[in-house]
């Protein structure tokens, strides 16, 4: 016999999930004939109806053949309020009435149902329904209950977790249990237990997606009595985000077609007759339940619209047009989709497009009204756009529940000492957000040199992108398309990307990642900041550019540097753990109030191996360049005007008229190479372009002296590059790249924006070839014990050191503590 051991009908009608209680919504519309009809439908051979502490449902189609009276019974644990659900199971309405007098207390109520010899079941065990479930709590439901339910609604990982708790259980587990909680167990073999199956179905989408099989069973009596003797197979499969989601959508969407009253043909809508069809389970089986909702749709006349209504409108044409372009989705409103098994999956694609279409018409607006000054706009845009992610919200707190689930799983399954495979800990699995991977600049060499060494030291590493190029992906690289697409002037070859903030979401979740870092706070640091917030993982970044001073120097402006500034702040202090690559950088987050608790040094290496003194070739310079025999200037990086390139150009230019021979180059490009150029015209410079690989190490070593004027880089790669190559170098006393010299050994640091300074530097280390020599191998020897294999390691074990999940699961109780006491 099967039978689905747990469904809801319209009797159920507190709901537990927060939007529907927002919304003033009861948890179930469905009609018990409707669940008697589906379940039938489904194969199963007995239906009953589990409602909260309601026998109506099942009382209801008690008198149709194959049916018997259940419920769902909430209980506590009288110490602390910690709510649990039990499931009865062929009960009368004497019976209900006597566990209505006992519920209150999960040990009485679980005396009476032993005394009384009912059949029932602890629902979702490892299921916090009201936010108080512990380990502890968890321990005595297996000294009070004998059969437990592997549920439909819960995670996969939930039920395969239980199951493997309860098959490892030892009577020397059991009876240690007895002595630490002083509760005799209800069964005599305690350590046996029975699993049942039951979809937990509130919306008439998913009923008998979970359920129960006793072989053998020819009446209800030998099903029962076959859970009671763990003859018992749970069939069918848990939920996801996306199907739990999926019923919220359904249930909500229920309740304003019975809440509005406007009579209306939705055959004449496509958008509703879409609705209709993915959001109940059978609609075309009553045309009756296809009414009401066309209103909602309609455009309201009149010039002033609310902002509300502007939404529905975009999202309405949106919908439209994707459901014409997409003959599956068109199928579905078409004909329906009743015996589609994916019909959660599908919906989850329909909203993810349309909420897409929707936020990059408001991203559209914001960001022309920040181009154009228009700021009241900008405010508009950014409300409209908040209410626009609304449309989400069914699957931000799907995320978040699913989530905190599968950590209170895990925890429970290493408390019973139930691992991997292998008996080690989990290890990490880290994913890594970036608005930078394929650009030229030190921050994307960083992260695909840390991808590289993952994978060759077996680190479970991977880097989320988003680009709308198609470019080759390294191993581990999970690239992203965007919603849109935006450039700026000043930098046409940089693109911002707007990520899919949903797919994004359901990918992190679908990996298990046990941490997320950010390399950068643009749009995908703030996808990473919303995914870390929903899924309460860890969430650790890396501050590698000072974007505030890139600020100023492009407007000119010290408040848009001040306001960048307030942003820059904000995002850092949302992280558990902050990375800077320099003390000065440390200095200056903790002077914009950062907790110097969070910050910590990140070890930045070279390939000491590819950029080597050996490599030098002045004969290459010769035949590619025209380059010429005097000493050689080399600068590398991106040629822009934050990089203070005309300082270094004004004291070349004076350099020339006592040292003519010498010869400046530069490796790279950028916004400023136009008038660079124009400020050294018939100096003799050299501009490569862009190169990399042996071509660059071999650039480099051929060099004699590598400046740097930069005051804006928190770090400087290439500063490490060159001195690796065997070449002193000349940086500012400004940003990191200071701390990665040694002042009067590998090179000279002179005063920010200071050309005269900058001159004499060239001047003093260029006179003297023979020192110049020996700074040039003491610099190769500072960098030799600075490879990036050492760098990263150290890297991976900074990483392990941030705040466990459930340390920061405390701090954020502590935080509404504090809250609730003010």
């Amino acid at each position: 016999m099967k039978i689905d051991l747990h469904v809801h009908s319209k009797y159920s009608v507190r709901p537990s999930q927060w939007i529907l209680q927002k919304l003033g919504c009861p948890e179930c519309f469905t009609e018990p004939a409707e669940v008697y009809r589906i379940a039938r439908q489904k194969g199963m051979d007995l239906v009953t109806i589990t409602d909260h502490n309601n026998i109506s449902g099942s009382a209801e189609i008690a008198h149709l053949p194959g049916t018997f009276i259940s419920e769902e019974v909430t209980t506590y644990f009288p110490d602390d309020g910690c709510k649990a659900h039990v499931l009865v199971y062929d009960i009368n309405d004497a019976i209900h009435r006597e566990i209505q007098k006992v519920r209150e207390n999960i040990f009485d109520l679980v005396d009476y149902l032993a005394q009384t010899g009912i059949v029932h079941v602890l629902a979702h065990p490892l299921y916090s329904v009201n936010d108080k479930l512990t380990i502890k709590h968890f321990e005595k439901f297996l000294l009070l209950f004998k059969n437990f339910e592997l549920n439909g609604a819960r995670d996969d990982y939930q039920n395969y977790s239980i199951r493997q708790i309860l098959e490892n259980l030892t009577p020397e587990i059991l009876n240690n249990l007895i002595d630490k909680h002083g509760i005799v167990p209800v069964s005599a073999e305690p350590w046996r237990k029975s699993l049942t199956g039951g979809s937990d179905d509130h919306s008439s989408l998913n009923v008998a997606r979970q359920h129960t099989v006793v072989k053998g069973a020819r009446s209800l009596k030998e099903f029962l009595h076959g859970i009671d003797t763990a003859r018992t197979i749970p069939v069918g499969k848990g939920s996801t985000p996306g199907v739990m989601s999926h019923n919220i959508y359904g249930i909500a969407y229920q309740y304003y077609k019975r809440k509005l009253n406007f009579e209306s043909d939705v055959n004449k809508d496509l958008v509703l007759r879409f609705l209709n069809r993915c959001l109940q389970a059978d609609p075309e089986s009553d045309e009756r339940l296809v009414t009401r909702l066309i209103y909602s749709w309609r455009k309201r006349k009149g010039s002033k619209q609310q902002e509300g209504s502007k939404i529905q409108d975009l999202l309405r044409s949106e919908a439209h047009k994707l459901l014409m372009d997409d003959p599956d989705l068109m199928e579905i409103a078409s004909n329906g989709n009743g015996k589609t098994e994916n019909r959660a999956e599908r919906w989850f694609s329909f909203v993810n497009q349309v909420s897409n279409k929707v936020l990059l018409h408001f991203w559209d607006s914001l960001l022309s009204s920040l181009s154009g000054a228009h700021f009241f706009n900008m405010f508009q845009s950014l409300g409209s756009a908040g209410a626009a992610y609304t449309v989400l919200a069914p699957y931000f707190v799907t995320f978040t529940v699913f989530s905190r689930d599968r950590h209170f799983s895990s925890a429970a399954k290493e408390h019973f000492g139930i691992r991997g495979v292998t008996g080690n800990e989990t290890p990490a699995k880290i994913v890594y957000f970036t608005d930078t991977f394929h650009e030229i600049n030190g921050v994307a060499l960083t992260i695909q040199h840390q991808l590289e060494l993952a994978g060759k030291t077996g680190k479970d590493l991977t880097v989320i992108t988003c680009d709308s190029q198609t470019r080759p992906t390294m191993k581990g690289q999970m690239n992203f398309n965007p919603i849109g697409v935006y450039g700026f002037s000043e930098y046409p070859e940089q693109k911002m990307f707007l990520p899919p903030l949903l797919e994004i979401l359901n990918y992190c979740y679908e990996q298990g990642f046990t941490q997320i870092h950010v390399a950068t706070p643009g749009p995908l640091g703030l996808a990473a900041l919303a995914v870390a917030r929903i899924m309460k993982i860890p969430l650790s970044g890396t501050y590698h550019t000072a974007i505030p001073q890139y600020a100023h120097i492009l407007t000119g402006d010290y408040a848009i540097e001040e306001l960048v500034w307030k942003y820059t702040t904000w995002f850092y202090d949302q992280l558990n753990l902050i990375l800077v690559p320099s003390t000065s950088t440390e200095r200056e987050l903790i002077g914009k109030g950062i907790d110097p608790k969070k910050i910590c040094l990140f070890p930045r290496g070279v390939d000491a191996a590819r950029f080597h003194p050996s490599k030098r070739n002045v004969n290459f310079l010769k035949e590619q360049f025209n380059a010429g025999d005097g000493p050689k200037i080399l600068y590398v990086g991106r040629i822009s005007k934050e990089k203070d390139l005309h300082v270094l150009a004004q004291a070349f230019r004076n350099l020339t008229q006592t040292l003519w021979d010498a010869e400046l180059i530069f490796v790279g490009d950028g916004p400023y190479i136009k008038e660079l150029k124009e400020l050294l015209a018939g100096a003799p410079c050299i501009f490569t372009g862009y190169r990399d690989g042996e071509e660059l190490a071999t650039i480099y070593a051929s060099c004699d002296l590598f400046a740097f004027p930069s005051a804006t880089d928190t770090f400087g790669n290439v500063v490490l590059e060159a001195q690796a190559s065997g070449l002193p170098v000349i940086v500012t006393d400004s940003g990191g790249p200071q701390e990665n010299m040694i002042p009067h050994k590998t090179g000279q640091v002179v005063p920010v924006g200071d050309p005269e300074a900058l001159l004499q530097a060239l001047k003093f280390l260029l006179a003297d070839r023979a020192r110049l020599k020996e700074m040039g191998k003491a610099a190769r020897l500072n960098m030799e014990n600075r490879s990036y294999e050492r760098a990263f390691d150290e890297t991976w074990q900074i990483y392990q050191k941030i705040p466990g999940r459930s340390d920061l699961e405390q701090a954020d109780a502590k935080k509404d503590q504090r809250k609730k006491a003010a």
